[in-house]
Protein backbone atom coordinates (compact mmCIF):
# COMPACT_ATOMS: atom_id res chain seq x y z
CA UNK A 1 0.00 0.00 0.00
CA UNK A 2 1.33 3.36 -0.70
CA UNK A 3 -0.08 6.05 1.92
CA UNK A 4 -1.19 9.68 1.25
CA UNK A 5 -1.46 12.24 3.77
CA UNK A 6 -3.49 15.66 3.74
CA UNK A 7 -3.16 17.68 6.42
CA UNK A 8 -6.49 19.95 6.57
CA UNK A 9 -4.68 22.89 8.97
CA UNK A 10 -1.68 24.89 8.76
CA UNK A 11 -0.72 23.75 11.93
CA UNK A 12 -0.64 19.69 11.03
CA UNK A 13 0.66 20.99 7.62
CA UNK A 14 3.40 22.80 8.98
CA UNK A 15 3.95 19.66 11.17
CA UNK A 16 4.40 17.34 8.33
CA UNK A 17 6.40 19.46 6.25
CA UNK A 18 9.22 19.51 9.60
CA UNK A 19 8.83 15.55 10.14
CA UNK A 20 9.87 15.38 6.48
CA UNK A 21 12.83 18.13 6.67
CA UNK A 22 14.20 16.68 10.29
CA UNK A 23 14.11 12.84 8.53
CA UNK A 24 15.47 14.22 5.64
CA UNK A 25 18.69 16.35 7.85
CA UNK A 26 18.79 13.28 9.60
CA UNK A 27 19.77 10.74 6.97
CA UNK A 28 22.49 13.71 5.18
CA UNK A 29 23.42 13.51 8.31
CA UNK A 30 24.48 10.21 8.63
CA UNK A 31 26.12 10.27 5.25
CA UNK A 32 30.28 10.68 4.87
CA UNK A 33 30.87 13.39 1.60
CA UNK A 34 30.99 16.57 1.73
CA UNK A 35 27.69 15.97 -0.83
CA UNK A 36 25.83 14.66 2.24
CA UNK A 37 27.00 17.39 4.83
CA UNK A 38 25.94 20.14 1.89
CA UNK A 39 22.60 18.87 1.53
CA UNK A 40 22.43 18.62 5.54
CA UNK A 41 22.97 22.30 5.90
CA UNK A 42 20.61 23.11 3.07
CA UNK A 43 17.97 21.45 4.69
CA UNK A 44 18.90 22.76 8.39
CA UNK A 45 17.82 25.85 6.35
CA UNK A 46 15.03 24.44 5.27
CA UNK A 47 14.13 23.53 8.88
CA UNK A 48 14.93 27.26 10.28
CA UNK A 49 12.67 28.84 7.69
CA UNK A 50 9.63 26.51 8.64
CA UNK A 51 9.75 26.41 12.50
CA UNK A 52 10.39 30.31 12.26
CA UNK A 53 6.55 30.74 12.39
CA UNK A 54 5.99 32.47 15.94
CA UNK A 55 3.30 30.48 17.42
CA UNK A 56 4.89 27.12 16.52
CA UNK A 57 6.48 26.36 20.40
CA UNK A 58 3.08 27.31 21.91
CA UNK A 59 0.92 25.59 19.74
CA UNK A 60 2.76 22.43 20.31
CA UNK A 61 2.93 23.41 24.13
CA UNK A 62 -0.87 22.94 24.08
CA UNK A 63 -1.18 19.90 22.08
CA UNK A 64 0.60 18.15 24.45
CA UNK A 65 -1.21 19.36 27.17
CA UNK A 66 -4.35 18.39 25.95
CA UNK A 67 -2.92 15.12 24.81
CA UNK A 68 -1.44 14.55 28.20
CA UNK A 69 -4.62 15.74 30.12
CA UNK A 70 -6.83 13.25 27.83
CA UNK A 71 -4.71 10.23 28.46
CA UNK A 72 -4.46 10.72 32.26
CA UNK A 73 -8.21 10.22 32.06
CA UNK A 74 -7.38 6.56 30.79
CA UNK A 75 -5.77 5.41 34.45
CA UNK A 76 -7.71 2.64 35.89
CA UNK A 77 -9.52 2.26 32.49
CA UNK A 78 -8.82 -1.91 32.17
CA UNK A 79 -8.51 -1.84 29.00
CA UNK A 80 -5.37 0.32 28.71
CA UNK A 81 -1.80 -1.12 30.24
CA UNK A 82 -1.12 1.34 33.27
CA UNK A 83 2.70 0.95 32.56
CA UNK A 84 2.35 1.63 28.76
CA UNK A 85 0.19 4.76 29.57
CA UNK A 86 2.74 6.07 32.40
CA UNK A 87 5.48 5.55 29.65
CA UNK A 88 3.36 7.68 27.25
CA UNK A 89 2.95 10.25 29.51
CA UNK A 90 6.51 10.41 30.55
CA UNK A 91 7.44 11.14 26.86
CA UNK A 92 5.09 13.82 26.55
CA UNK A 93 6.07 15.52 29.97
CA UNK A 94 10.02 15.37 28.98
CA UNK A 95 8.86 16.90 25.42
CA UNK A 96 6.92 19.68 26.80
CA UNK A 97 9.79 20.36 29.10
CA UNK A 98 12.34 20.49 26.77
CA UNK A 99 10.47 22.93 24.70
CA UNK A 100 9.97 24.37 27.57
CA UNK A 101 13.53 25.50 28.34
CA UNK A 102 14.03 26.50 24.81
CA UNK A 103 14.96 30.35 25.13
CA UNK A 104 14.60 32.89 22.42
CA UNK A 105 13.27 32.80 18.84
CA UNK A 106 13.35 29.41 17.41
CA UNK A 107 16.63 29.34 15.68
CA UNK A 108 17.98 32.29 16.59
CA UNK A 109 21.62 30.64 17.54
CA UNK A 110 21.61 29.98 13.28
CA UNK A 111 20.72 33.51 12.40
CA UNK A 112 23.41 35.25 15.54
CA UNK A 113 25.75 32.69 13.03
CA UNK A 114 27.07 35.60 10.17
CA UNK A 115 28.88 32.98 8.41
CA UNK A 116 26.02 30.50 8.63
CA UNK A 117 23.58 33.21 7.11
CA UNK A 118 26.00 34.47 4.65
CA UNK A 119 26.05 30.67 3.21
CA UNK A 120 22.17 30.48 3.51
CA UNK A 121 22.35 33.29 1.36
CA UNK A 122 24.26 31.85 -1.19
CA UNK A 123 21.98 28.61 -1.11
CA UNK A 124 19.11 30.31 -2.45
CA UNK A 125 20.64 30.71 -6.22
CA UNK A 126 21.21 28.14 -8.60
CA UNK A 127 25.41 27.39 -8.13
CA UNK A 128 25.74 30.08 -5.61
CA UNK A 129 28.09 27.86 -3.16
CA UNK A 130 30.77 27.00 -5.68
CA UNK A 131 34.09 27.11 -4.31
CA UNK A 132 35.04 30.42 -5.54
CA UNK A 133 32.16 32.40 -4.27
CA UNK A 134 32.47 30.79 -0.74
CA UNK A 135 36.32 29.80 -0.24
CA UNK A 136 35.53 29.15 3.62
CA UNK A 137 32.68 27.30 2.86
CA UNK A 138 35.01 25.07 0.01
CA UNK A 139 37.62 24.90 3.38
CA UNK A 140 34.85 23.65 5.92
CA UNK A 141 33.72 20.73 3.14
CA UNK A 142 37.49 20.22 3.31
CA UNK A 143 37.32 19.71 6.83
CA UNK A 144 37.20 15.57 8.05
CA UNK A 145 34.01 14.01 8.70
CA UNK A 146 34.21 13.80 12.28
CA UNK A 147 34.33 17.70 12.06
CA UNK A 148 31.67 18.40 10.15
CA UNK A 149 29.13 16.17 11.92
CA UNK A 150 29.84 17.55 14.69
CA UNK A 151 29.46 21.09 14.01
CA UNK A 152 26.23 19.89 12.29
CA UNK A 153 25.01 18.19 15.27
CA UNK A 154 25.99 21.43 17.39
CA UNK A 155 23.48 23.16 15.15
CA UNK A 156 21.36 21.32 14.68
CA UNK A 157 20.80 20.44 18.50
CA UNK A 158 18.52 23.32 20.03
CA UNK A 159 16.22 22.54 17.40
CA UNK A 160 15.55 18.72 18.45
CA UNK A 161 13.22 19.58 20.87
CA UNK A 162 10.46 20.79 18.08
CA UNK A 163 11.29 17.75 16.36
CA UNK A 164 10.48 15.18 19.35
CA UNK A 165 7.19 17.03 20.08
CA UNK A 166 5.83 16.79 16.56
CA UNK A 167 7.11 13.51 16.71
CA UNK A 168 4.88 12.40 19.65
CA UNK A 169 1.95 15.12 18.35
CA UNK A 170 1.79 13.26 15.13
CA UNK A 171 1.98 9.63 16.50
CA UNK A 172 -0.76 10.47 18.28
CA UNK A 173 -2.51 11.92 15.21
CA UNK A 174 -1.99 9.05 13.30
CA UNK A 175 -3.41 6.59 15.91
CA UNK A 176 -6.77 7.97 16.44
CA UNK A 177 -8.10 6.87 13.08
CA UNK A 178 -10.18 4.35 12.70
CA UNK A 179 -9.59 3.34 8.73
CA UNK A 180 -12.54 3.03 6.43
CA UNK A 181 -12.82 0.81 3.13
CA UNK A 182 -14.65 2.27 0.03
CA UNK A 183 -14.30 2.32 -3.78
CA UNK A 184 -13.90 5.37 -6.08
CA UNK A 185 -16.28 4.27 -9.11
CA UNK A 186 -14.36 5.89 -12.32
CA UNK A 187 -11.67 7.45 -10.02
CA UNK A 188 -13.97 9.85 -8.21
CA UNK A 189 -15.80 9.69 -4.68
CA UNK A 190 -17.57 12.19 -2.59
CA UNK A 191 -18.52 11.90 1.30
CA UNK A 192 -20.59 14.32 3.46
CA UNK A 193 -18.58 15.48 6.78
CA UNK A 194 -22.02 14.83 8.50
CA UNK A 195 -20.31 16.66 11.71
CA UNK A 196 -17.58 14.70 11.57
CA UNK A 197 -14.28 17.05 12.23
CA UNK A 198 -10.91 15.12 10.76
CA UNK A 199 -7.29 16.83 10.99
CA UNK A 200 -5.69 14.82 8.64
CA UNK A 201 -7.00 12.21 5.88
CA UNK A 202 -4.83 9.12 4.55
CA UNK A 203 -5.71 7.37 1.83
CA UNK A 204 -4.27 4.45 1.25
CA UNK A 205 -4.17 2.48 -2.27
CA UNK A 206 -2.72 -0.94 -4.01
CA UNK A 207 0.99 0.17 -5.26
CA UNK A 208 -0.53 -1.82 -8.38
CA UNK A 209 -2.71 0.83 -9.29
CA UNK A 210 -1.03 3.43 -11.61
CA UNK A 211 -2.82 6.37 -10.15
CA UNK A 212 -2.86 8.92 -6.89
CA UNK A 213 -5.76 11.14 -5.58
CA UNK A 214 -5.98 14.72 -5.15
CA UNK A 215 -8.40 15.46 -2.05
CA UNK A 216 -10.34 18.54 -1.06
CA UNK A 217 -12.04 19.05 1.95
CA UNK A 218 -14.09 21.34 3.69
CA UNK A 219 -16.55 20.79 7.40
CA UNK A 220 -18.98 19.34 4.75
CA UNK A 221 -17.74 17.05 2.54
CA UNK A 222 -14.68 15.32 1.44
CA UNK A 223 -13.98 14.79 -2.33
CA UNK A 224 -11.14 12.40 -4.03
CA UNK A 225 -10.35 12.45 -7.36
CA UNK A 226 -7.99 9.94 -8.28
CA UNK A 227 -5.64 10.87 -11.95
CA UNK A 228 -3.57 8.94 -14.07
CA UNK A 229 -0.24 8.69 -12.77
CA UNK A 230 1.74 9.83 -15.58
CA UNK A 231 4.56 12.12 -14.76
CA UNK A 232 4.75 13.90 -18.49
CA UNK A 233 0.94 14.19 -19.21
CA UNK A 234 -1.35 16.61 -18.01
CA UNK A 235 -3.76 15.12 -15.25
CA UNK A 236 -6.41 13.30 -16.11
CA UNK A 237 -9.34 11.36 -14.39
CA UNK A 238 -8.30 7.36 -13.74
CA UNK A 239 -11.32 6.38 -15.27
CA UNK A 240 -11.52 2.38 -13.61
CA UNK A 241 -13.19 1.98 -9.95
CA UNK A 242 -10.39 2.49 -7.19
CA UNK A 243 -10.77 0.58 -3.97
CA UNK A 244 -9.04 2.15 -1.07
CA UNK A 245 -8.88 3.04 2.73
CA UNK A 246 -9.40 6.13 3.71
CA UNK A 247 -8.45 7.58 7.84
CA UNK A 248 -10.00 10.41 9.19
CA UNK A 249 -7.46 11.71 11.74
CA UNK A 250 -7.94 13.87 14.86
CA UNK A 251 -6.98 14.60 18.03
CA UNK A 252 -8.04 14.64 21.75
CA UNK A 253 -9.80 18.15 21.93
Amino acid sequence: MINYEFPLNEKVRTMLRLEDLFARMSHYLDGESSVDHHSALTTLFEILEVASRADLKSELLQELERQKRALSNLHNNPAISEEALENVLAVIEKAATDLLAMTGKIGQHLRENEWLMGIKQRACMPGGTCQFDLPSYHYWQEQTISTRRQNLRQWLAPLLPIDAAIAIVLKLLRESGKVLHFTAHQGSFQQMQGGRVAQMLRVSLSRNLVCLPEVSANKYAINIRFVDANYAAKSTVFEFDVPFELTFCSLTQ
